[in-house]
């Protein structure tokens, strides 16, 4: 089946090819963050996800957006979530707004955040990219679960390695196809 594909192409070496960054990134990708990115795309045709364990401060956000990016340019129209402490919220929203400025990016934080279904699916539908936190994720669970993402970004996941909190719980109810 579909195993034995993967495991073909990655033993024969057909299926991995270096992919050149999507035009709309404004950024020029060092050698490592293009294999990265394309490693992050290759896994993502066959559906598997991936952990980006780069040391701090050599580019997974960039990898990420390009990733993000390419699939916006590809037809995706369907917004990706991106979970992450509320300390780099933010930051996460004006790396986005400065690496990836044709991927339209919602915050969902703070207290005038939608808070109905009809009113945080309205808003995700109109973006590429819906930013938010652990907190948010696990209080607004109801809001964010229903909707069917075109991938979902945990950033600094460790704080989801324990499957038993309610952070972890909320983050695999979370759906992407």
């Amino acid at each position: 089946g579909w195993v034995d594909r993967f495991l073909t192409q990655l033993t024969t070496g057909t299926g991995f090819e270096e992919l050149p960054p999507p035009a709309g990134l404004t950024a020029t990708l060092r050698p490592y963050q293009v294999r990265g990115y394309s490693w992050l795309a290759f896994l993502r045709r066959w559906g598997l996800g991936a952990c980006l364990a780069d040391d701090m401060g050599l580019g997974k956000t960039v990898q990420t957006l390009a990733l993000l990016l390419r699939d916006r340019e590809a037809g995706e129209k369907r917004p990706a979530l991106l979970v992450c402490p509320t300390s780099v919220v933010g930051n996460w929203a004006r790396e986005a707004g400065r690496f990836a400025p044709g991927l339209p990016v919602h915050v969902h934080h703070g207290p005038k955040r939608a808070k109905t279904k009809a009113a945080f699916r309205a808003a995700a539908n109109k973006a590429g990219l819906v930013v938010t936190s652990y907190g948010l994720l696990v209080r607004d669970r109801d809001v964010v679960e229903p909707v069917t993402w075109a991938g979902v970004v945990l950033d600094e996941a460790q704080t989801v390695k324990n499957p038993n909190t309610k952070a972890a719980q909320a983050a695999r109810a979370t759906t992407s196809a």
